[in-house]
């Protein structure tokens, strides 16, 4: 009898371990080509040769999270001289005017869901403002 249940139980495991020895099946790979081969000679354009992902390509920002963008400009910051990146007034949405109160006279800087008030004499960061309402 125990040598039915060793002869028994030798086979169960033998045919246990029979699928994870076969290889795949031969329509598995039947018409697929190397992916790398099928885009050798596509040239890749902007951000996306640094392997930037699509959402943050499209914010031409260097590939930069919106998080660490927000810590480049905090408050307090100041901007040199020959900085020419500021938004002009009406270039800021006209909701967004109205629920902050911006002032026409002072300098902004709206990017990444951000807007950053700038006061126009020093170029310090006086204020960031989240540009989602």
């Amino acid at each position: 009898m125990m040598n039915k249940f060793l002869i028994l139980g030798g086979a169960a495991l033998a045919f246990a371990t029979t699928p994870a020895l076969a290889g795949p099946p031969s329509h598995a790979k039947a018409g697929k080509a190397n992916h790398a081969q099928m885009h050798k000679g596509h040239k890749m354009k902007g951000h996306a040769m640094k392997a930037c992902p699509p959402g943050l390509a499209k914010k031409h920002n260097g590939c930069m999270p919106p998080g660490q963008a927000k810590k480049m400009y905090e408050q307090g910051y100041r901007f040199d001289r020959t900085f020419s990146g500021y938004t002009a007034y009406d270039r800021i949405p006209r909701d967004l005017r109205r629920h902050y109160d911006l002032d026409p006279r002072d300098r902004y800087i709206y990017d990444n869901n951000y807007i950053y008030r700038v006061d126009p004499t020093t170029r310090i960061v006086r204020e960031v403002l989240n540009a989602i309402l």
